[in-house]
């Protein structure tokens, strides 16, 4: 008997004794389990559409790590965030009188994300979890959820849907509905990659020569804490291994906001011992122990991992994926006592520097955040858990644009990013494993199959979080604005399903399902706006020489540059396809200072006339200009050119946006 019918044997005797209890029963057309922010967005997107629905939360919170702490947004490429996932950012702007916000404090994105469930007026359940799934003719016809508040000891729930969609970090409803998945790092060989399983890095890495024993140049006193008995295996081989978790603290300097970091209960100062070790060996710049990003508003700060023992608890979360919901606790309760311990350790113990414990001591913890969990956030960072192997698998060949698909639903474009999966001993010193960060592609396509199961598995199931993808391609796709992108894609997608595909997921329209996501990007029958960038050569004249440059801040895939003047023009001349008003953004990339112009003379025509505009890109380096609002008729009269003037006048070119004031 093959592990899909063992599973399903198993659920359905468990189902049996269940379904003698108590039980309450809710039906709808799509459930949503996995209140993450791809959660939010796939009830909202299907309640938008017409069909009931209803979103489970297995804790307490909706918004995952984007409201969880992660407020340091890793992107890669703007031009990748599109749909509700860009009107999430847009809204995050709103709150700060800017046109958008990419960085932002817990509370601000729990504001706007409740903002989604209020609009839609979305069924929330909260603190309810899945005992098991019930699969017949490969189709999910209910689901049977507990409650994880055991104070409350509530009723068991069955919930009957014609479609159902996995939004969990964990793959839980996946797996109890026996799709196949995956764990670990594949063997290179598998999908043709070289940057998967196995990998030794010089970053977040011990200098040379830090000693593993607990004595000191005693190897019979056994290894310090965190260093597991593995042997360094070949570049690129396979295992089970799980890149570390850690949680995105939320602090600040702000003396009459901060906290300080107190000694937690269950403090273990052995667990640091090779990180002060490593410090005697590096110096007391806190950046390299902490990851303290700049950018969040109210002076407030994502500190994430840095450097070779940090807040990722390296080699702790290796049962979680698979685990039951108590012995997950567990690892998150000693996540939280790591992490906790940690700072407490940098900003107290004496084998720490006293320069090094005065920086970390002039943060602490945020006192207006997480206000109902002690200020600590309330999501462990999942980086990793179960990946579907589903109809179609991405890999780091879609990545870097060896292989193309064309029923995308969404783009990812961050760097492919793994954290380190081990700390082991290499000619005798302490060494991490694990780390991968390779980027410098621009945005590409996600399939529509990896967000499905094999059809012989099962037909109206979507997963966009645990998604079908290698490790190393999954490292580069698991980003928060692409989970709300797919979310948005498999709401969408489900609600075509129950219409037109006879509850078939994999039937589904791509082509209807991707007009309605670039036709009515908010679903809200709004005029889409019009985005012409530098290399779209139907909606953009040049003239004279420019430069192709690339660039990581630019839009899209790069920018055009001149450096001197000869008579070069670019126009940008979008489509109007709805006369209007329409607000005209300028994109400015983050240029070097070599590169960069004081300023730039925009000339923007519209039914308004010929209207002169100067900007000044470098208060405005990665984001939008306002050009202002110009009333624009239907078609191509309206366009936006920029002409140098001077000689040895620098002038860029890279995007032009028109959104609908109407």
């Amino acid at each position: 008997m093959n592990l899909k019918y063992c599973i399903l044997s198993i659920a359905f005797l468990f189902s049996c004794n269940i379904e003698k209890k108590e039980m309450m029963v809710k039906e709808v057309d799509v459930c949503v389990y996995g209140g993450t922010s791809a959660g939010v967005v796939a009830a909202y997107s299907a309640k938008k559409m017409g069909k009931s629905v209803v979103l489970i939360e297995p804790g307490k919170y909706i918004g995952g790590m984007t409201t969880g702490g992660l407020g340091a947004t890793d992107i890669g490429n703007k031009y990748a965030v599109t749909g509700l996932a860009r009107l999430f950012y847009r809204r995050i702007g709103e709150h700060y009188n800017k046109f958008e916000q990419w960085m932002f404090p817990p509370s601000v994105a729990t504001k706007v994300m409740q903002r989604f469930v209020d609009d839609a007026d979305i069924d929330v359940l909260y603190n309810r979890r899945l005992v098991t799934s019930n699969v017949e003719q490969n189709a999910i016809k209910s689901i049977i959820l507990e409650s994880s508040n055991k104070i409350l000891d509530e009723k068991l729930l069955k919930v009957k849907a014609k479609q159902f969609i996995d939004c969990t970090y964990e793959g839980d409803l996946m797996a109890k509905s026996g799709v196949s998945y995956t764990l670990g790092r594949e063997d290179n060989s598998v999908y043709g990659e070289t940057l998967n399983g196995v990998q030794m890095s010089i970053y977040h890495q011990f200098p040379d020569g830090v000693d593993p024993y607990k004595i000191e140049g005693d190897s019979t006193s056994g290894y310090c804490w965190g260093i597991s008995n593995n042997e360094l295996k070949a570049t690129g081989s396979g295992d089970k291994l799980i890149q570390a978790y850690n949680f995105r603290l939320c602090l600040t300097d702000n003396p009459d906001n901060k906290r300080a970091f107190e000694k937690p209960e269950n403090y273990n100062p052995e667990m640091y011992e090779l990180l002060a070790r490593a410090i005697r060996k590096m110096d007391t710049d806190i950046n390299k122990y902490l990851l303290m990003p700049s950018g969040i508003p109210e002076q407030k700060y994502d500190a994430n991992n840095k450097g070779p023992l940090s807040t990722d608890m390296i080699g702790m979360n290796y049962d979680y994926p698979e685990a039951d919901y108590d012995t997950r606790q567990k690892i998150w309760d000693a996540h939280v006592d790591y992490t906790k311990g940690l700072l407490y350790f940098l900003s107290h113990d004496e084998k720490v520097p006293e320069d090094l414990r005065n920086k970390v001591n002039h943060f602490g913890w945020a006192k207006d955040e997480f206000v109902d969990n002690d200020n600590f956030p309330t999501q462990l960072y999942v980086r990793e858990a179960r990946r579907m192997i589903g109809e179609y698998v991405m890999t780091q060949k879609n990545c870097q644009g060896v292989e193309f698909v064309d029923d995308a639903v969404g783009m990812a474009a961050y760097t492919m990013d793994s954290h380190n999966c081990q700390r082991i001993v290499v000619n005798g010193m302490v060494k991490n494993e694990g780390d991968v960060e390779v980027g410098g592609f621009p945005p590409y396509p996600i399939s529509y199959r990896s967000l499905v199961p094999k059809r012989n598995e099962c037909t109206n199931l979507l997963v966009p979080v645990c998604l079908s993808a290698s490790h190393i391609a999954y490292g580069s796709i698991r980003m928060e604005p692409v989970f709300m992108v797919l979310g948005q894609s498999a709401g969408v997608a489900s609600v075509l399903a129950i219409d037109n595909s006879n509850n078939i997921v994999q039937d589904v329209d791509i082509n209807q399902l991707q007009n309605i996501l670039v036709e009515d990007p908010y679903l809200d029958g709004s005029t889409p706006e019009i985005l012409v960038d530098d290399s779209d050569s139907l909606c953009v004249e040049y003239s004279g020489n420019w430069e192709n440059k690339k660039g990581y801040s630019s839009y899209k895939s790069g920018y055009k540059f001149k450096s001197n003047s000869d008579n070069s023009a670019v126009i940008f001349k979008p489509q109007i396809k709805k006369k209007g008003k329409y607000e005209i953004y300028f994109f400015c990339p983050n240029l070097s200072d070599k590169e960069m112009p004081e300023y730039l003379i925009l000339n923007i025509n519209s039914s308004n006339g010929l209207i002169q505009k100067k900007v000044y890109p470098k208060d405005n380096r990665n984001s939008w200009i306002s050009l202002g609002t110009f009333e624009c008729e239907k078609g191509t009269t309206s366009y936006v050119s920029i002409k140098s003037i001077n000689s040895n006048e620098r002038v860029f070119a890279d995007a032009i946006l028109w959104v609908s004031k109407d």
